[in-house]
């Protein structure tokens, strides 16, 4: 069984944004294998189960990702534990966790497949990996970079809306991941 996370933040408000490609991700795999997503507030994500894989949208906000996400691990038993805690540091979970999230170091409509990769900045990877206590964990790391070289105040950047031309390059790239990629990821 794998889980497969989608980072974003929660409310209309955030839907659409560049931080939300992660959301975005999974909604498109939800709609391609017919998954409901249903809130699981015990949890604190919405879940959507397949036979072979759960779909995770954490619903803490973005730089607390990991206890989501820590809370979906030990609820399906996916994560080795020794008298209630991880058993070790940097358990591999390469085979278990997928996580999808927005890349600022990578060009929009561009993507990257990374294992056991620093949060680089991301501060809802890096909520993972302080959570699980490993950086090993695949990622699909969907680019919004900015076409042009220009400075941008990166908090304004990921949480504005997707431009009209960004968000065909965003959902094209998540088609194709989930249409033609799917196998070679997973």
């Amino acid at each position: 069984m794998k889980i497969i996370v989608g980072l974003g933040n929660p409310g209309e408000k955030y839907c659409k944004t560049r931080h939300n490609a992660g959301f975005m991700f999974i909604d498109e795999l939800a709609k391609r294998f017919d998954i409901k997503l249903t809130e699981e507030k015990k949890l604190n994500a919405f879940v959507g189960k397949s036979p072979d894989f759960i779909l995770v949208k954490p619903m803490t906000f973005m730089n607390e990702s990991g206890k989501a996400v820590s809370n979906v691990m030990l609820y399906y038993k996916l994560l080795p534990k020794y008298f209630g805690i991880l058993k070790k540091a940097d358990t591999n979970l390469e085979e278990v966790l997928i996580v999808a999230h927005d890349d600022l170091d990578i060009k929009s409509g561009e993507y990257k497949v990374s294992v056991d990769s620093r949060a680089a900045g991301h501060n809802g990877v890096q909520s993972i990996i302080d959570n699980l206590k490993t950086k090993n964990f695949k990622r699909i790391r969907l680019g919004i970079k900015p076409s042009e070289d220009v400075r941008v105040n990166v908090k304004n950047y990921v949480l504005n809306k997707f431009s009209p031309n960004e968000i065909i390059q965003i959902n094209g790239i998540i088609k194709e991941i989930v249409s033609l990629k799917l196998s070679n990821i997973f």
